[in-house]
C-alpha cells in the first residue's frame, strides 16, 4: 500500500482549485519561506554548462564555514536541499528506535520509517533522536540534554538563521550529532534546493558517500556562495523579519479571533476557534494559510512580502471568524 501524502505548506494549486483566481492573485502564507529573497544576479556561463567542480564546491563550503562559524575540527557537506539530507541520515547507523517529539516537521519520521526504524514520541530506550530547533510549527527551542546512549542525534536548524545565538553547533563535536542547515528558508530561495550538514568529519564522509558526486548544481553553488558571504544582507534581513513578525502579530490578534501561541520570525502560529473555518475565510480573499491535520484550532501564517500583500491580508482578516 502506498504511503499517504504527507502534509506540507505550499500547494497553492489546491487553494486555486477551491477558490479560483490566477497565481498572481494569491499571497501564499502557508510556508515559512522569507518572502523577500536574496537578490539574484547574473550567473557565469560555466554555472550552467559545466559539471560542478571542486573549486566551486570548496568556495561554497568555505563561505558556509565562515557564515556559521564552523571550526576546522568539524566537517560540512552541501546537498540538493535539506530533504535530501533528511532522507539519508537514518541510514548512517544501524536501525533501532528513534525519538521524534511532536508535532514537528513530518519528513523526519517518514525518513526513519523508510530505513526500518521504530518512531516514538518518547526518548526512553531510543538509539536516535531528532530535534527541530526552532520547532516547526510552534517555534519551541531545544535546551540540550543527555547524549549518552544515542548513536545519532539530528538537530534540524532550518529556521535557526533568524538569530545567530540559536545554533546548537557546539554539540556537533559529539559523535553522532548532526546539525542541519537549510538555505531555502532564511534566504528565501527554496527552489534552489540547497542544504548543509555539520558534524564530525567521519560522519560527513559517510553522508557525502550516500549523496554521491555533483550533488549540488552549478547555479546553486554560485548563488549559495554569494549569499553566504553577504553578511550585511543577513543582518538587515534579520531585523526586517523580526519587525514584520511583530507587525503580523498585531494585525492578526487585533481581530480578536486569534491569539499567538508560537512561531519564529519566519512564521507565526495562532490559536483560533476553528482553523479550517479561518483558513476558508482567508482563502476567499486569495490568502493561503496552513492548517494542521492534528489540530482543530492551529493556523500558521508566513510573512507577506510586499505592501500589496500586507493590504490584501489586512482586508482578509476582517472576515476572520
Amino acid at each position: 500500500m502506498d504511503e499517504p501524502t504527507r502534509d506540507h505548506g505550499g500547494n497553492l494549486d489546491a487553494a486555486r482549485r477551491r477558490w479560483g483566481g490566477k497565481r498572481h492573485d494569491w499571497i501564499d502564507l502557508s510556508t515559512g519561506i522569507n518572502p523577500q529573497p536574496y537578490p539574484l544576479d547574473a550567473l557565469t556561463p560555466d554555472a550552467w554548462t559545466a559539471l560542478p567542480d571542486t573549486a566551486a564546491e570548496d568556495a561554497l563550503l568555505n563561505a558556509a564555514r565562515a557564515f556559521w562559524d564552523v571550526p576546522k575540527g568539524l566537517g560540512i557537506v552541501a546537498a540538493p536541499g535539506g530533504s535530501a539530507l533528511i532522507a539519508n541520515l537514518p541510514g548512517l547507523v544501524p536501525s533501532g528506535r528513534v525519538a521524534i517529539p511532536g508535532p514537528t516537521y513530518n519528513e523526519h519520521a517518514a525518513a526513519f520509517r523508510a530505513h526500518g526504524w521504530e518512531v516514538s514520541a518518547l526518548a526512553e530506550a531510543c538509539q536516535a533522536r531528532v530535534i527541530v530547533h526552532p520547532n516547526n510549527p510552534d517555534g519551541a527551542l531545544f535546551a540540550g540534554g543527555d547524549l549518552d546512549g544515542l548513536s545519532l542525534l539530528v538537530i534540524d536548524e532550518s529556521f535557526a538563521d533568524i538569530d545567530t545565538n540559536l545554533t546548537m553547533r557546539a554539540l556537533a563535536h559529539h559523535p553522532g550529532v548532526i546539525i542541519l542547515k537549510s538555505f531555502g528558508k532564511f534566504w528565501g530561495l527554496a527552489g534552489l534546493r540547497l542544504g548543509f550538514a555539520i558534524a564530525l568529519p567521519d560522519t560527513i564522509a559517510k553522508l557525502r558517500d550516500r549523496i554521491g558526486p555533483w550533488a549540488v548544481s552549478g547555479p546553486a553553488l554560485e548563488i549559495g556562495t554569494r549569499a553566504l558571504l553577504d553578511h550585511g544582507w543577513a543582518q538587515r534581513t534579520r531585523a526586517r523579519l523580526h519587525a514584520d513578525a511583530a507587525r503580523l502579530d498585531d494585525m492578526v490578534t487585533a481581530t480578536g479571533a486569534a491569539k499567538l501561541v508560537g512561531g519564529t520570525p519566519l512564521f507565526r502560529l495562532y490559536d483560533t476557534a476553528n482553523a479550517i473555518s479561518a483558513q476558508e475565510a482567508l482563502g476567499q480573499h486569495h490568502v493561503w494559510t496552513r492548517a494542521f491535520p492534528y489540530s482543530d484550532t492551529w493556523l500558521r501564517l508566513g510573512l507577506p512580502g510586499s505592501p500589496k500583500a500586507w493590504a490584501q491580508l489586512e482586508t482578509a482578516l476582517k472576515d476572520l471568524p
